[in-house]
Formats: C-alpha cells, sequence, structure tokens
C-alpha cells in the first residue's frame, strides 16, 4: 500500500491548499461562480490527466495538476487585470515554456538569474500568507488551536500523515464541536467557459514572465532534479514542452497553468512511494485523485464554502510554510549573496506595484543589477575568474 498511499498525500497537497488558494484569488479578482468552477474544473482535470498521460508514456512517476506558487503570485497582482487579460496572460505563460523547451533556453535563463533569488522572491511572496496564521488563530482559538496540534503530533500519529493533513484532520474536528457550518446556496454542474484572451505588454511584464520563471524554476526544475536524485532520467526538453502546450490550452479556460509538480513528483518517485518498479502507481493514483477532483469541482466549492476565512487561512498558510521554509533555507543560506537577497526578499514582501510592474519583478531587477554593482555572488570577479580558469 505504499505506492497508493503516497499518490493519495501527493494529491492531497494539490487539493487541500491549492484548491483554496484559487478560490481565494478568484475572489480578489472578483470571478463569478461558472468562472471559478471552470478554472478549478481545467487546471485539476486536464493536469490530473496531463501527468497520468506523462507518467505512462515515459513509465516515470510524474505527480502534478497546477502550480500553488504560481497562485500565491497570482492572488498579489490579478486583481488589476481583467479576465480577458489574465487568460492572454496565462496563455503567454505556456508560450514562453514552450519556447523554453523547444529551444533548450531553460538553464541558461535560470544560470543568469541565480536561484537564491528565485526563492527570497518565493518567500517573500509567501510569507504574506504566512504571517496571517496568527491572526486567525486569534480569531477561532479552538479551531486553530486542534489545528496547530495536528501539524505536530499528526506525523508523529503515522507517518503517512503528513503535517497538512493533520491541520486538515484535526482542524475539521475542531469545526465539528465549535463551529455552526452555514447553509449555503447550491451549485449546478457547468461546463469549462472559453474565455476571449487578450493580450498586453503590461501583462505579458507583470503576470507572464513572473509565472513563467516560478513554474519552470520551483516546479518543474524542482520535479526534474528530484526525479534524477531518486535514479529516473526524464525528458527535460519534452517536459517542458508539453507542460506549455497545456498552460497554453488552459489559459483559453480561463486556467492558469498545468504542469508537473515540485513536491508530488518528488514524493511519488521517493522511497516512500515503495519498490521503484512500483512508484508508477503512486503517480496513477495522485493524477487519477487530482482529475476526479477537477471532475467533480462543482460540488467541491460547496464543500470548501462551509469552512470558515480563518480555517481556510489558517490551510493556506501551512500549505505554504514548508516552500517558505525551503526558499528561506536557499535563498539567506547562500554565503555569496547578502544584500541582494535582503533586496529581493523586502521588496517582494512590500507586495506594491510601481510603474505597472509588480513587486516581483522588481525584486528580480534590483537583485540581480545590486548582485552584479556589488561584486555579490556569480557576479563576483574572485567567483568568475575561478569559473574561466
Amino acid at each position: 500500500m505504499q505506492n497508493v498511499l503516497a499518490g493519495i498525500l501527493s494529491a492531497l497537497m494539490a487539493c487541500t491548499g491549492g484548491a483554496i488558494l484559487v478560490i481565494k484569488c478568484a475572489e480578489m479578482i472578483g470571478l463569478n461562480r461558472s468562472e471559478l468552477i471552470s478554472w478549478i474544473f481545467v487546471v485539476y482535470f486536464i493536469g490530473g490527466v496531463f501527468n497520468i498521460a506523462l507518467s505512462l508514456k515515459y513509465k516515470i512517476p510524474f505527480g502534478g495538476a497546477h502550480s500553488i506558487t504560481a497562485v500565491a503570485f497570482l492572488s498579489t497582482v490579478a486583481a488589476n487585470f481583467s479576465v480577458n487579460e489574465l487568460s492572454g496572460s496565462f496563455m503567454m505563460t505556456g508560450g514562453l515554456i514552450l519556447i523554453f523547451g523547444f529551444s533548450g533556453l531553460f538553464n541558461k535563463v535560470l544560470t543568469f538569474i541565480p536561484k537564491p533569488m528565485i526563492d527570497a522572491m518565493l518567500a517573500g511572496l509567501i510569507l504574506n500568507y504566512v504571517v496571517h496564521i496568527v491572526p486567525a488563530f486569534k480569531e477561532s482559538p479552538l479551531v486553530g488551536g486542534l489545528a496547530i496540534l495536528g501539524f505536530f503530533i499528526g506525523p508523529r500519529i503515522s507517518k503517512w500523515i503528513s503535517p497538512l493533513l493533520g491541520v486538515l484532520i484535526f482542524g475539521v474536528l475542531g469545526l465539528f464541536i465549535g463551529y455552526d457550518f452555514p447553509i449555503v446556496q447550491e451549485t449546478e454542474f457547468s461546463l469549462p467557459q472559453l474565455v476571449m484572451p487578450a493580450f498586453t505588454l503590461n501583462s505579458f511584464i507583470t503576470i507572464a514572465i513572473p509565472l513563467a520563471v516560478l513554474i519552470l524554476s520551483n516546479d518543474i526544475a524542482v520535479a526534474l532534479a528530484a526525479l534524477k536524485k531518486n535514479g529516473y532520467h526524464p525528458p527535460v526538453n519534452k517536459t517542458l514542452v508539453f507542460s506549455g502546450l497545456g498552460t497554453l490550452i488552459v489559459g483559453l479556460f480561463g486556467g492558469h497553468a498545468v504542469n508537473i509538480g515540485g513536491m508530488m513528483t518528488a514524493l511519488c518517485s521517493s522511497d516512500e512511494a515503495g519498490p521503484k518498479e512500483k512508484r508508477l502507481v503512486a503517480a496513477l493514483v495522485s493524477g487519477g485523485l487530482v482529475a476526479l477532483f477537477g471532475l467533480f469541482a462543482w460540488k467541491m466549492i460547496v464543500i470548501i464554502e462551509l469552512l470558515p476565512s480563518s480555517f481556510i487561512t489558517l490551510l493556506s498558510g501551512f500549505a505554504l510554510l514548508g516552500v517558505l521554509l525551503n526558499s528561506l533555507r536557499s535563498s539567506f543560506s547562500e554565503p555569496s549573496y547578502q544584500l541582494s537577497i535582503l533586496f529581493v526578499f523586502v521588496i517582494a514582501i512590500s507586495n506594491l506595484s510601481f510603474l505597472g510592474i509588480s513587486a516581483p519583478v522588481w525584486s528580480l531587477l534590483v537583485g540581480v543589477i545590486s548582485a552584479k554593482l556589488l561584486g555579490e555572488g556569480k557576479f563576483s570577479k574572485q567567483k568568475l575568474k575561478e569559473d574561466q580558469a
């Protein structure tokens, strides 16, 4: 059962905190119910089928649906754009990933932007979600207290209970004890809706480029690295091409991305998923559950809306806690960068736009320029001499 349980836990990564982040982002944008259902349907159903197809084609355990970090980024900037502009920016994101796959430029671009800076930018964005755990706990001490308790003791009860699953189980228990569930409106089934995309330079710079960077560096790159670490040989360029095509297609329906997931693939391909020859089962279970979640999006939304906002905030924060920790560790543990990384982190936290360009883009621009001026990291003269030698 190791591979089956690993597949279930992999799917839970996307179907809990990831879905809640999509719903919160949709509320900020002002999407109606049909548009929200369309968004969740395409990124989960097509995302699940996409990863199943890749797994079967290459006999490699790919796990994923959409980019959770991309949704976290979108919630900071998407409210300034129309639905049509967002659709166009998502399609341009897919086009960029497609170009990287065909051209082989992926490694070159990631080499130009130091990985610690990307991690610092991501940490600054996610910090805004994680810090809201504290006021959410204050608003609902019983539910929050049990959720936090589940985070710590869940993995001690069983190694198959992840901290996030512990938060979900104990938090729901707290809801049944001390929360009166409201009566929500019924939602009817609806098919995905086509969106007429609008392509603008502003949305390309502010949304498409950062989304592509986040998906490539924090999802696809992490997944490929995990597969190689676990003894697999994934087709890098073909994976990028398929992810770009998937993202481009779902963009027509308002979906932000379809790609292989970093942590989901890492779990499905790890020793925790059982013997190597059986780990493909974990990926198929994960993809199947993700696809079912998308197929029944119209019902899943009703269930999620029963939850109080404080509990949703808790889940969102805890869902991103691991990503925040890894990003902080990766960015600030690099001794060759000091001030430039701090600049990136602080600007990303500010979440302010200037000249129509979002804080994440400015943070990377300032980070690269300041590192070059200060001679930090890869831009230091000593480092350049060593590389040339």
